[in-house]
């Protein structure tokens, strides 16, 4: 039933194996011709005549060597207590736990209306998704999704790890990416063309091979052991909403109708709600509803537009179950735009009535839900956001600009405070390369953010901006982490308020406390390329080196450009003990620090001394404190390194926050002076 003929020990891997009980042929059929006309390979045995020994071995060849295992479920599955395909599940489930729990080999289809808790299937099949296809009736979607999976090339894992550390180095320029959406998203799809064009001129074989690989994966395919392995009934991936405007110049406000709703949702406690990162990764993608709703792990998407002219707004909202297209919802309103707050409340009632889950008591729409009843004040707080989260100097500014406006607007706009906090604080770390320049700017940001939390003690990003701002800003680390504390209780699901409580924890050094915090996150937004690598950051200094690795990759699948991912992937080879692969991809960073830092540790481990020197005098020309620590640390050279890892203190380094985790300093644990740094910057030694 899978192979029209024994495949030689030549045959290429990438096959899909599909088994079906004898009475299913038809429909088998139907689904092995649709994707044949992919080009997708399928084993598929025909022949009414099966046994013997040499029939035997061939299944059991093909079974061994396929990449995905497609069972046909249905009511003869069901009733029959033998049958061929029975050994052909035994024989799948059994390779099934020689696989990582996380690669997809598993995909079992039901082609009638067998419930998927059928007790007569192997309890392995039952803990995947089902893909139901009635009759074998194959949509292309599905076929997609084979191919995406097939795509799939195996994660590069080190053969011996040599080292148990790795080092992660923070240039004031890659440090915005800590908290903020990045600007890639929006760039996403030029960016990747040009990464392959550019990697496959890559002299080192290594190194273009792996982005060669990474270029070509689909984001969803990737490996990553934090993913659920099962699609909640009640969950919901709200996608952004589209500007139907006569001049398409509204983007920024249906943009903000569908955050608005992704932090209603989120406050359901039922709910799973993939955050803002993930659900507007697909704008301007041609992927279907189900095959982003496979992606963001959803059994439910919200989607819509915005029509707004003057004074009047028309929203046009549908629910839509994504694994068979089934509309559950639609509505158009036709309102004043006063009446955007109590819009934005009943489309959010009509999906939790319609996904029978409840809304937490709280007051209604209007100015106790938005935190302003101003219509002015409020489309400048959504303005500011639109540019907040290109993550770039100028959308920095702009949000600036735009958050004061809003606060003049009405000063008792709490979220706006909030917000204004943030963007001051990254602006400054986008344009001062010194403690003095920033200074101010940074007292301004935890001035707005200390308002935020005054005006409104219920509101969770007060205390989660000026806690991260306490924490990086101040070195205030047990206050940042109270904050923190207080703003997982007001909203526990919000994947931005998680990472940010995430990332205070490990900076006081309790790492399995921050892995689970992280992971959580990733739950939650996981085509956030910030959290996956950061993730990764923390298992590679818990010394989880492989795990490190397939987040690394994830969060270079979404977005090419991150420049942390790059530099903490070069930093991985450079700690397993591959110098020159290291070298190439700290070639490739779009810092110029984190390029000369890395090429100055890669250089060194290479006994290129000359090149070495001469690239850490560029470092420390850099006036980049903590990172010239770090060269000096590799380089076994204790004391200068502890001398710049006070210079970083002084100058208020935000780099310095990392010291209690960074492997990079794992030989200093035991020097005095290094004890003394942590006791004067209140971490536990």
């Amino acid at each position: 039933m899978q192979g029209e003929s024994p495949k030689p020990a030549s045959t290429p891997r990438g096959a899909v194996f599909l088994s079906y009980a004898s009475q299913d042929a038809e429909a088998a059929e139907r689904i092995a011709t649709a994707l044949r006309a992919a080009g997708v390979e399928v084993w598929f045995d025909k022949s009414e005549l099966r046994g013997g020994d040499a029939w035997d071995q061939s299944i059991r060849k093909q079974i061994r060597t396929c990449a995905l295992f497609l069972p046909v479920i249905s009511k003869h599955t069901h009733e029959r207590a033998e049958g061929y395909f029975r050994l052909e599940w035994k024989l799948a489930v059994d390779r099934s736990h020689l696989i990582m729990a996380n690669k997809a080999f598993l995909v079992p289809v039901v082609i009638d209306e067998t419930g998927d808790d059928d007790e007569n299937v192997p309890e392995r099949f039952r803990e995947v998704q089902w893909t139901r296809l009635p009759d074998g009736a194959t949509p292309i979607a599905f076929v997609e999704r084979v191919s995406r999976l097939l795509s799939t090339e195996p994660a590069h894992a080190p053969a011996a790890v040599t080292s148990s550390a790795i080092a992660a180095s923070h240039t004031a320029a890659a440090r915005r990416e800590a908290t903020t959406p990045s600007a890639a998203a929006s760039r996403r799809s030029k960016l990747v063309p040009l990464l392959i064009a550019a990697v496959a001129l890559m002299a080192v074989g290594y190194f273009a091979l792996d982005k060669f690989v990474l270029s070509k994966r689909s984001v969803d395919s990737l490996p990553v052991e934090s993913a659920p392995s099962a699609i909640p009934e009640k969950s919901i991936a709200v996608l952004p909403f589209v500007d139907m405007s006569e001049k398409h110049d509204q983007e920024y406000f249906s943009d903000g109708l569908s955050e608005e709703l992704i932090d209603l949702l989120t406050k359901v406690p039922e709910l799973r709600v993939p955050a803002r990162t993930s659900s507007f990764f697909f704008r301007g993608k041609s992927e279907d509803i189900a095959a982003i709703a496979q992606q963001l792990h959803v059994t439910h998407v919200l989607e819509g537009s915005v029509r707004k002219a003057a004074n009047t707004i028309r929203v046009t909202a549908q629910l839509i179950r994504a694994d068979n297209g089934y509309h559950l919802w639609s509505e158009t309103y036709d309102r004043d735009l006063k009446d955007i707050f109590k819009v934005q409340d009943e489309i959010a009632g009509a999906v939790v009535a319609a996904l029978k889950v409840r809304l937490l008591p709280r007051q209604s729409a209007g100015e106790s839900q938005l935190g302003t009843a101003n219509i002015e004040a409020y489309d400048q707080y959504l303005q500011g956001r639109q540019s907040f989260n290109r993550g770039d100097a100028e959308g920095y500014q702009r949000a600036v600009t735009a958050f004061t406006a809003a606060t003049t607007l009405d000063p008792h706009y709490a979220a706006a405070y909030a917000a204004l906090a943030l963007a001051q604080w990254w602006h400054a770390d986008a344009i001062y390369s010194d403690a003095a320049g920033s200074e101010a700017a940074n007292n301004s940001a935890l001035a707005a953010a200390e308002k935020a939390v005054a005006l409104d003690p219920g509101l969770s990003a007060g205390y989660s901006a000026r806690g991260f701002i306490r924490a990086i800003y101040r070195f205030d680390f047990a206050g940042g982490k109270a904050d923190l504390d207080k703003a997982i209780a007001l909203s526990p699901h919000d994947a931005d308020v998680l990472h940010r409580s995430a990332v205070v924890l490990a900076i006081n050094g309790n790492l399995p406390a921050a892995i689970a915090r992280e992971k959580e996150a990733f739950e939650r937004d996981p085509l956030a390329a910030e959290i996956a690598m950061r993730l990764g950051f923390f298992y590679a200094a818990n010394q989880q080196l492989p795990q490190a690795r397939l987040l690394y990759e994830k969060a270079l699948a979404i977005a090419p450009n991150s420049i942390r991912a790059l530099n903490n992937l070069g930093n991985l080879e450079l700690f397993e003990n591959r110098p020159e692969q290291a070298l190439a991809v700290f070639r490739q960073s779009g810092s110029e620090g984190f390029k000369l830092a890395g090429q100055a540790k890669a250089e060194y481990s290479l006994g290129h001394v000359e090149a070495a020197q001469g690239l850490l005098k560029q470092v420390i020309a850099g006036n980049d404190p903590y990172q010239t620590a770090q060269v000096y640390a590799w380089r076994g050279e204790n004391d200068h390194a502890l001398d710049w890892a006070e210079r970083a203190y002084v100058e208020r380094d935000p780099g310095l926050t990392w010291i209690e985790i960074d492997p990079f300093f794992r030989s200093l644990h035991d020097d005095a002076r290094y004890k003394a740094l942590l006791r004067k910057m209140s971490l536990p030694e």
